[in-house]
């Protein structure tokens, strides 16, 4: 078999985080195969956040390796560089320029980072647009969107990057219920077109639709890793357990 093929495009060995005294990741292994859809869940504070941040260096690691389409995450810019090229990332806030329209915050990181021309970079904002289903809000400053419609500009922005990993850290927890399936349906398309998406949510309905591999963390340690069916099913820990019991009679 080909080792490219089978070999990790995300992996995390032994990786710790320390914010002052207080240990946000503990000696955490985790791996993510291209293609692959891992949902992260967990308690609040249990540390899921601050390990998808690592993974694109907008925190540093204190101990262990992150290595990300086989660059290694160190304190060299160049390679942090690299791997922002290709690892897209959607916050639970939508951290779109409120200054700039739509199609100006979809169209800025590709001129800058890609090179684009304008005209080339507009070209592959619009068809991104279509994809999240808000072509016409394009001339649109964010003030003047829902937060459904903001989250999917966000969305759309990474895609212009043409990422090959997307990041997404509870991106439906500031939503509106109503908008939250909105956002949804565009990450379950995303998912069936084969993007690698490593998802910290909630929302344990499109965890059973979406994900090859859950994961769950508790006090900055991963806990449980199963394939859906498993662990929804026939969860093996005692902390998950709880936590789905929790989570799923809400």
């Amino acid at each position: 078999m080909n080792e490219s093929v089978t070999a990790p495009v995300i992996e995390l060995s032994g990786v710790s985080k320390f914010f002052d005294q207080f240990q946000a990741l503990r000696e955490v292994d985790m791996d993510v195969r291209l293609g692959e859809k891992v949902v992260v869940c967990g308690p609040s504070g249990s540390g899921k956040s601050t390990m998808i941040r690592c993974i694109n260096r907008l925190e540093s690691h204190d101990q262990g390796r992150i290595v990300v389409d086989g660059i290694e995450l160190t304190h060299d810019m160049g390679n942090i560089l690299a791997v922002r090229r290709e690892v897209g990332m959607v916050f639970q806030q939508f951290n779109l320029f409120p200054h700039l329209t739509v199609l100006e915050n979809c169209t800025l990181a590709p001129m800058r980072a890609r090179k684009l021309s304008r005209e080339e970079a507009n070209r592959v904002a619009m068809e991104y647009l279509e994809r999240v289903q808000i072509p016409d809000q394009a001339n649109k400053y964010p003030a003047q969107l829902s937060g459904g419609q903001q989250q999917r500009v966000a969305i759309a922005r990474s895609l212009c990057m043409k990422p090959r990993i997307m990041l997404f850290d509870e991106p439906t927890s500031a939503l509106d219920p109503e908008m939250i399936k909105e956002v949804l349906d565009v990450m379950v398309e995303l998912a069936k077109e084969g993007m690698t998406m490593v998802v910290v949510t909630h929302e344990m309905g499109f965890a059973k639709t979406v994900a090859d591999k859950m994961v769950f963390m508790d006090h900055g340690e991963i806990v449980e890793v199963a394939p859906p069916q498993t662990f929804f099913n026939d969860p093996q820990s005692d902390r998950t357990k709880q936590f789905l019991s929790q989570i799923l009679s809400h």
